[in-house]
């Protein structure tokens, strides 16, 4: 079993790096299912990507995305000092996605066999 962390630092729809992280990681998770452990930590302003009540109204939607995962059995967390930061700690998050923290990350950086950046 191959650990795999996601650490996404874009925003959800500025651009595609986010979006691209999350169509790997589905990839993984489909191609590989038995094969991989995957996490995700999002930082910065990707945190937002892990709100509930997303409504884009065209293109990829990241919050089903995200959801998708999670009950395949990825982890996802949002930095909890960036969720502070962007004063949406106590905002409704998207089904499966928790807060995270620093100490956490930390602990998964060296755990992983991989390490992504988005």
């Amino acid at each position: 079993m191959q650990n795999i962390l996601f650490i996404i630092h874009s925003s959800p729809y500025g651009d595609e790096h986010f979006f691209s992280a999350l169509r790997l990681a589905l990839q993984l998770q489909e191609q590989h299912k038995s094969a991989v452990n995957l996490r995700l930590f999002l930082m910065s302003d990707a945190v937002t990507g892990g709100l509930a009540k997303q409504n884009p109204s065209e293109g990829y939607h990241l919050q089903q995305m995200l959801e998708i995962l999670t009950a395949q059995g990825a982890t996802v967390k949002l930095c909890k000092t960036c969720t502070n930061a962007r004063g949406i700690t106590e905002s409704a998050l998207a089904e499966g996605v928790e807060i995270g923290t620093l100490v956490e990350l930390a602990d998964w950086t060296m755990e992983a066999d991989k390490v992504l950046n988005f």
